[in-house]
């Protein structure tokens, strides 16, 4: 997992990471999709800390379901176009115990292609409103 120093004048490290990634099952989870802001990469359970998506396992409506399901694949088709690389920012873990990372190719945020194609939202602390 790339983590670049924390000190300002450092450069981003090249993407270096990458998996093919499938949906996750109940199987063991090492390199897989959850929903659209959450997967398993080399065993670790990772939440995309910048943004959030519809949920799927319990969604508040139909509108949610459908808007979840499409993050989700959409996630799994973008982490499965190549390197990629996992940055921190700020804390290292959510309450969940799931490693907080800022997912990145060529310098720029998965999360935020999914946030300018409506999948997603920024991360605002809390869960969003989807129905």
């Amino acid at each position: 997992m790339v983590i670049p120093d924390s000190a300002p004048e450092m450069a981003p490290s090249a993407d270096s990471e990458q998996a093919s990634f499938v949906r996750c099952s109940r199987s063991p989870r090492i390199d897989c999709i959850v929903d659209g802001d959450t997967f398993w990469y080399q065993g670790d359970k990772i939440r995309i800390a910048d943004i959030n998506t519809p949920e799927t396992g319990r969604p508040g409506c139909a509108a949610e379901a459908e808007l979840g399901a499409r993050a989700t694949a959409r996630l799994q088709e973008l982490l499965n176009q190549g390197p990629f690389t996992l940055e921190t920012s700020g804390r290292d873990r959510d309450r969940y115990d799931r490693l907080l990372r800022i997912v990145t190719r060529g310098g720029e945020s998965i999360g935020a292609i999914l946030v300018r194609e409506g999948l997603a939202e920024e991360w605002g602390g809390r869960r969003g409103n989807w129905c």
